[in-house]
């Protein structure tokens, strides 16, 4: 029988992200916060208004339980419109404020966002899910390291703009971002027809990275320990491609060129389509 994969420790990183955020962000000439990213329309200091967002609308909704406004449609896809509207609603406002501003409030809620996490019992059961990993339940270790994503790949698409990528690319700071992203692949991979026993291999390329197993079993696809035997399918990426690509960074299309596939084609293509974020 295969035991469910071991939880993953994000906690203890929050406070390294958040330094080496505002470490970037104090660097940066005035031209910086005007480039383009990977979030779309988005800038270097709309991103940075948008991590502001999430410190201070987890603090007012789940340490204060003021919510202001709440959704009027729970499913996944009246989630992803209410929140894709509140997004837009505070980058729009938040281009009022300066970057000094910015970073200065970034830097006061980011120690009490961390805080309140400190105060998660890490198997009570989350306020919210993990949507796109299927759960309609979440433990808050799960919650937490999902947040903890969050902030990596949107400081990341702010150091993709300016050119500064590698300190987020350590085993420290990107194996449990990438291992929580996987933890989606059941998802993922739920309507796709397999025999029982056939397994499917994710490698990240590069120490960053690793290796991570699907099993498929009678009733589900199961994250597995990866065997020493070749897999029935296998697709092999490196954390550049991986990060982007979950993160709807870059399309699957897009992504297709810049992967190795072996065995199944059909069945190690599915991975392209795990997306790891909301919206």
């Amino acid at each position: 029988m295969t035991s469910p994969p071991a939880p993953i420790e994000t906690l203890p990183l929050f406070a390294e992200l958040d330094r080496l955020l505002l470490e970037l962000l104090r660097s940066l000439p005035p031209e910086d916060w005007q480039r383009p990213t990977l979030a779309r329309l988005w800038t270097v200091k709309d991103v940075a208004a948008h991590l502001l967002d999430g410190n201070l609308r987890t603090l007012s909704m789940l340490r204060d339980g003021y919510f202001g406004e709440t959704p009027d449609d729970f499913s996944y896809a009246g989630m992803v419109a209410y929140l894709n509207r509140l997004n837009a609603e505070w980058v729009r406002a938040m281009r009022r404020l300066s970057p000094a501003v910015l970073m200065e409030w970034l830097a006061q809620s980011g120690v009490e966002y961390t805080a309140y996490l400190h105060t998660l019992d890490p198997w009570a059961p989350a306020a919210w899910s993990v949507a796109w990993a299927g759960e309609m339940e979440s433990p808050n270790w799960f919650h937490i390291a999902r947040d903890y994503t969050e902030k990596w790949h949107h400081q990341q698409q702010i150091r993709e703009a300016v050119g500064q990528t590698a300190p987020l690319m350590t085993p420290a700071l990107f194996r449990p971002f990438i291992d929580t992203l996987l933890r989606g692949l059941p998802h993922a991979y739920r309507a796709v027809e397999a025999p029982v026993g056939t397994r499917v291999r994710v490698h990240i390329e590069t120490e960053a990275g690793g290796t991570w197993e699907l099993l498929k079993t009678a009733n589900a696809w199961l994250l597995a320990p990866p065997m020493a035997e070749a897999p029935t399918a296998e697709i092999a990426l490196s954390p550049e491609v991986a990060w982007r690509l979950f993160t709807k960074g870059l399309s699957a299309a897009e992504a297709a060129p810049l992967v190795r596939l072996a065995g199944e084609e059909r069945m190690a293509q599915a991975a392209l389509g795990l997306v790891a974020v909301m919206g």
